[in-house]
């Protein structure tokens, strides 16, 4: 018998003994540990994990998760055509509203109305579903570059587009993609692939009264 490359001889001096006729057994490969939202890595404290997941073709809904809880998607029943969007405390990590803007036969009033009050420090993720920019307006991506955006003042139909920005933000912010929709490079019929962006959000210090 072999069993870590040892005689049988040498066996008998691990399983007599302190072992009392014990045998080791193998360890199993440990799988790689995922921390809170799937990420390979924990954030830092007073920080909120998020991953975002667009949604593909006008199949598969997109997918929103903050701290290991899902905010958006198609099992929850909540999204929709267009924008995905969800509003969060960025002191205290709150969810305030999840709303979903139709951008391929809604009117963009609803979402001018939407992001026009936001307050300092609100934090705005957003993942599209099928058409984010049919409907969308200069006022609209306007006030997404406000947020941090570089990607909506080219936004274009069927575009893939996950954002997080931030109501009073100093610079652009570091979480966004898009893949544009090309005939020649398009994953699906008429779509490009869906993206899937994580990371770790810092949190706000609260205001100084």
């Amino acid at each position: 018998m072999r069993k870590l490359g040892l005689e049988t001889n040498e066996m008998k001096y691990l399983t007599n003994g302190d072992n009392k006729g014990g045998q080791e057994e193998a360890t199993p490969e440990p799988r790689p540990r995922k921390y809170k939202c799937g990420l390979s890595a924990p954030c830092p404290p007073k920080h909120l994990a998020f991953r975002l997941t667009s949604g593909a073709a006008n199949v598969i809904g997109p997918k929103i998760c903050l701290e290991d809880k899902i905010l958006v998607s198609s099992a929850k029943n909540n999204v929709g055509r267009g924008l995905n969007i969800a509003l969060v405390n960025g002191v205290s990590g709150d969810v305030l509203e999840i709303r979903a803007f139709d951008m391929w036969v809604g009117e963009v009033a609803e979402l001018l109305k939407f992001l026009r009050p936001l307050h300092e420090g609100t934090l705005v993720f957003v993942a599209s579903f099928d058409d984010p920019a049919t409907k969308i307006n200069d006022e609209a991506r306007r006030l997404f570059e406000e947020l941090g955006s570089t990607a909506a003042k080219e936004l274009s139909f069927r575009d893939s587009w996950v954002f997080v920005g931030a109501k009073g933000i100093e610079n652009k912010s570091p979480f966004e993609q898009r893949m544009k929709n090309s005939k020649s490079n398009n994953k699906y019929e008429g779509w490009p692939e869906s993206l899937e962006m994580d990371g770790c959000i810092p949190l706000r210090a609260p205001l100084e009264t």
